[in-house]
């Protein structure tokens, strides 16, 4: 799990306005944190508005807790891939190709509660939602973001802001010891990018091993850093869970990505 600060303002750069706010979204907590100088105006709250209605709009079509989501439907036999939401395809093909990627360490066919296997992208769906409800946030000029969607983190800002140097509005984003849940691993200062961890120490074996079918109950996390939230948070999953196929597939297809285990 990662947590999150703000960086001390400079004194070179003026101070800046900030604001967050939090509801419970996909089953869990998910806070929208905005500095800059309009994030108490009307614009700041139609794009966070906007923002919490598309992962809201996400959780309808993906939620395996929903009676009437597009995938439990879709399980039942009660609509065909056709008639859902175009999404359920799309999670179809990036599922299939983060399984490719990942030399078979992540999948989306998961077991359910009477033993067998069945269609479920929440591994994905989750930082994808994010990665969608950010386009929101990015059109508020002069204004940083940070979405913390249960401990995995969206950073970024609208394209007049520096990536670094005077001016730019970095985030300090702490990285959970899993051995010591009150303890902090180690930090990053991010301006732009996605911070995703997978682990045992909040919701023990949960995770689950395409390769030899069981749950990953081992001690430790890994946490990913990267560009986009979705794929963080894929490859943390299989980083975790898989071995050193796992850990070549890393190597050779995420080169933008950083991994830390501990």
């Amino acid at each position: 799990m990662t947590t999150m600060t703000t960086r001390t303002v400079s004194s070179v750069v003026p101070p800046v306005g900030r604001r967050a706010w939090v509801e419970q979204v996909m089953g869990i907590p998910v806070s929208i944190h905005l500095r800059g100088p309009e994030v108490d105006s009307a614009a700041a709250a139609r794009a966070v508005a906007g923002a919490y209605s598309t992962l809201r709009g996400m959780d309808v079509v993906f939620s395996t807790y929903r009676e009437d989501s597009d995938v439990i439907r879709l399980r039942r036999g009660e609509t065909t891939l056709e008639e859902c939401s175009p999404f359920v395809r799309e999670a179809l093909g990036l599922g299939e190709l983060a399984e490719r990627r990942t030399g078979g360490a992540f999948t989306t066919l998961l077991p359910t509660g009477e033993g067998d296997l069945a269609f479920d992208p929440t591994g994905l769906v989750k930082g994808w939602a994010v990665d969608l409800a950010a386009r929101e946030l990015e059109t508020l000029a002069g204004t940083s973001y940070c979405i913390n969607a249960g401990g995995d983190l969206l950073i970024g800002a609208h394209a007049d802001l520096p990536r670094s140097g005077p001016g730019a509005l970095p985030w300090r984003v702490g990285i959970e010891d899993p051995h010591d849940r009150t303890s902090i691993a180690t930090t990053v200062s991010l301006t732009h990018g996605a911070v995703a961890t997978s682990g045992t120490a909040a919701r023990g074996a949960h995770l689950y091993d395409p390769v030899t079918g069981r749950q990953v109950g081992r001690p430790g996390s890994v946490t990913v850093i990267g560009p986009t939230l979705v794929w963080a948070d894929i490859w943390a999953t299989a980083l975790f869970v898989g071995g050193e196929r796992a850990r070549e597939a890393f190597l050779r297809s995420a080169p933008d990505y950083l991994s830390t285990a501990l």
